[in-house]
């Protein structure tokens, strides 16, 4: 079965002025649909021909992690947002962040640090172990948590294709836009059913 880019959970448009449609017609519509192409066509005759994502993030290596990462990494990231977000989150995920960092405030700043000097190209991840505690980490390139044994429950993606169209090499200025419309619901249910 082949694997497809999912529909976004809002319109392209729905995020301004965080994210802008012209951003999402190039991140989504161009580089995300790549990613999808690729995968496709590099997985046909191999072990991972029909492979989930998961499987294809824990066990490959080379060109087909790479574009199977990068097709989960972003679904994943866009379904973390939506217009008009809570400014923090609340109940369990609210708790094990305070238990984790001390505070929101402390959490937003260490995880803003993690995707503003990660070098190059790449993801800022807060994931939570099998204990529940939760850790910020940087991954290089397509890199995934779930290749630690983590399970991941937000994202940054801090790829210049992310945001150079509307912060060109500003990208702690993405990062603080990208706080305006986190959608603490889907982390927490993330977060409580992974």
């Amino acid at each position: 079965m082949a694997i497809v880019l999912p529909p976004l959970p809002y319109a392209k448009d729905a995020l301004e002025p965080y994210i802008t449609a012209q951003t999402i017609d190039f991140h989504y519509g161009k580089h995300h649909q790549t990613y999808v192409d690729n995968i496709n066509k590099m997985v046909v005759g191999t072990p991972f021909e029909g492979a989930t994502l998961e499987e294809i993030i824990k066990k490959a290596e080379g060109g087909i992690f790479n574009n199977g990462a990068q097709v989960w990494n972003h679904t994943f990231y866009w379904n973390q947002f939506k217009p008009k977000a809570d400014a923090e989150p609340t109940g369990k995920l609210a708790d094990a962040i305070k238990a984790s960092f001390g505070s929101f405030a402390e959490f937003k700043e260490k995880f803003a640090a993690s995707a503003v000097t990660l070098f190059g190209a790449g993801w800022a991840w807060l994931s939570k172990d099998a204990s529940g505690k939760l850790s910020i980490t940087q991954e290089s390139n397509a890199g995934n948590p779930m290749r630690h044994g983590l399970f991941p429950i937000l994202t940054f993606d801090v790829w210049e294709h992310a945001y150079y169209l509307m912060n060109q090499n500003r990208r702690a200025e993405h990062v603080g836009n990208i706080w305006n419309i986190i959608n603490w619901t889907e982390v927490e249910t993330r977060y409580t059913q992974g």
